[in-house]
Formats: C-alpha cells, structure tokens, sequence
C-alpha cells in the first residue's frame, strides 16, 4: 500500500509525534525516523526494516544541548561533538538517568548512540518535532543504504512518507566512535574518517576488537549488501557488472567507476547509489576494484567487505 509523502516540514512532523514513521536525508544517508521515547514508533522501525531487535539505533538531536538531556558527556566526549556537530559523527556514550529514551530504541544498553546531523532539513524536522529521533537507514535490514528519496520508495514498495531532500552528499554512513576514559574507540568507520579525527584531537583512534559485543548499528558482520552476490577482486568475470575505481581496463560487461580519478570523497558519495543501479540491471554478481585504505577508504571497504560477507539476513 503506497503512504503519501509529507509535503512539508510541519506535515512530517505531525506524523512524528503522532507516532508514525517518516524517512528523511542526512548529509549520509536517508533515514528512517521514530520518536525515540515512544516504544510501539521504534518498534515500528524493527518490524518495518525487519531489523534484529539486539541491533540498537542511532538517536538525533538537533544540537548539544538536547544531546546532553540524553547522555552523559566526558570532556573528551564533549569535545569531540563541539568539534565534529553537526557532522557525520555518532557517539556512544552512557545514557544519562531520567533520559526517557524507550529501551527498544538502545536494544536494553546503558548507553546510546547519540549525532547531530549536518542537513538543513533534518535539523528542521529534529526543531519542529520537539523529539529526538531514532533513524537507522531507510532500508531493509541488512541491505543498500538509500541516498535517494526513490531508493527509499522502492525499497519499501511506497509504504514508508519519505521527506525529499535530493541527493545525500556523504553517500556512506556516519562514523560511530565510543570513549573509554580517555582513549578514543571506532566501532564503524564512516564518512569522517580516523584520520581527520586524529588530527583534530591530537589522539589516536583504536579500533573495537573483531568480535566485540554489538554496541552500535553497523557491526553485524552481514551488512550494507545488494541483492547481487558481491566478489572483491582486480578484474570482473565475463557475466558479471563491474564496480571499477580509478583508470580501469576496458570491460564487456555492466560497469561503473566509483571515480575514475581515484577520488575517495566522489567514490564514498558514489558507492550505494551505484550499487542500487546495477542490482537495478539484474545482474548476479558484482566485481568490485580494490579501494586504498586511507582515509575515506577505510569506510568503503567496511561496506563492501561488510556486503559480501556470508548472508545471515534473510532478503527482504
């Protein structure tokens, strides 16, 4: 059944706090938002994406000062979110007594991943809410995030209001760190990379142990995946698409170039919209170019190895 789209900010809203849900863009990727203090919306979110319910969400505010109302902030924890806010940065961090957060919106932990996100219209609907926001990607669980409003509609056969915001610039997922004292833990790489962190708070990035108990969104070992098989490999197979990056030898088959000119902020932006469009052709299996490790590219390849990875999904 196809749900009409709000037409405005003020009509997304009214459906927030009546307790629908309402997909929306981030300077990542489009999400799908809840209030975050009304259990049966969340519960919503689980059941519409078909996601596991140990998986917890992402929580938005609209700065701070309504990040603070929700969870306990260290001196690091608060520099790092008057550093990088609004950005493409998520913080675990302890809830904080009397947060009124549903417990299904933190799978039952102590603690919340908590961001402001750098999109006007987002930041407009998180003001006219007067909520904060549970937003995991606007996706089936375990598959392509959206950057594209149409992705969303498609994804969900037009059942979810998606609030168009055009294309999202970052086109990957926000970066999830966690503060241990005074040490700083990536538990997902994202569109901030450890690097740029790095240099802004003079302190190294560690990365959560392999195995570590799920306490953010994108640690499922099966994620991010299209319904496409996905091989990481030099060169394609003849019958399969081609992901290419960089200067890429002529090829039969379906292809696509993250960035041909080796450009890892173009290919980040790139990667799910391309992904969508060849599980779009039909095609099989997918070939994908080796992606360099630094900086943004150590985002990418969480996604794609994340994606072709052993399924333990079931497609939606």
């Amino acid at each position: 059944m196809t749900t009409p789209d709000p037409q405005d900010i003020a009509d997304a809203a009214a459906l927030l706090r009546a307790g629908r849900l309402v997909a929306f863009p981030t300077e990542t990727v489009y999400g799908l938002g809840a209030d975050a203090k009304n259990a049966d919306a969340v519960l919503s979110i689980y059941e519409t994406k078909g996601r596991p319910r140990f998986n917890p969400l992402i929580v938005h505010v609209p700065d701070l000062a309504a990040a603070e109302q929700l969870a306990l902030f260290s001196p690091l924890a608060r520099k790092l979110a008057e550093t990088f806010w609004p950005g493409p940065l998520s913080l675990v961090l302890p809830l904080r007594p009397g947060h009124g957060l549903a417990d299904i919106t933190t799978a039952g932990l102590d603690s919340v991943a908590l961001r402001v996100p750098d999109h006007p219209l987002a930041l407009a609907l998180l003001r006219a809410t007067e909520r904060p926001l549970a937003a995991p990607s606007a996706n089936p669980s375990g598959r392509l995030s959206p950057t594209r409003a149409e992705q969303v509609r498609r994804g969900f056969a037009g059942a979810v209001p998606v609030l168009d915001g055009g294309p999202c610039k970052a086109g990957v997922e926000s970066t999830i760190l966690t503060v241990d004292g005074e040490k700083l833990v990536q538990l997902r790489a994202g569109a901030l990379s450890r690097a740029e962190i790095e240099r802004a708070m003079g302190l190294p990035v560690e990365q959560a142990a392999k195995g570590a108990a799920i306490a953010a969104p994108g640690m499922l070992l099966s994620h991010y995946a299209p319904n496409a098989g996905l091989r990481l490999d030099t060169e394609p197979r003849p019958g399969e698409a081609w992901l290419a990056f960089g200067p890429a030898a002529p090829f039969d088959g379906i292809t696509r170039n993250l960035s041909e000119s080796g450009d890892l902020h173009e290919a980040a932006r790139n990667l799910f919209a391309m992904l969508h469009e060849l599980d779009a052709a039909g095609v099989t299996t997918i070939a994908v170019s080796p992606i360099p490790e630094t900086g943004l590219g150590e985002a990418i390849n969480d996604r794609l190895n994340r994606a072709a990875a052993p399924r333990d999904f079931n497609p939606q």
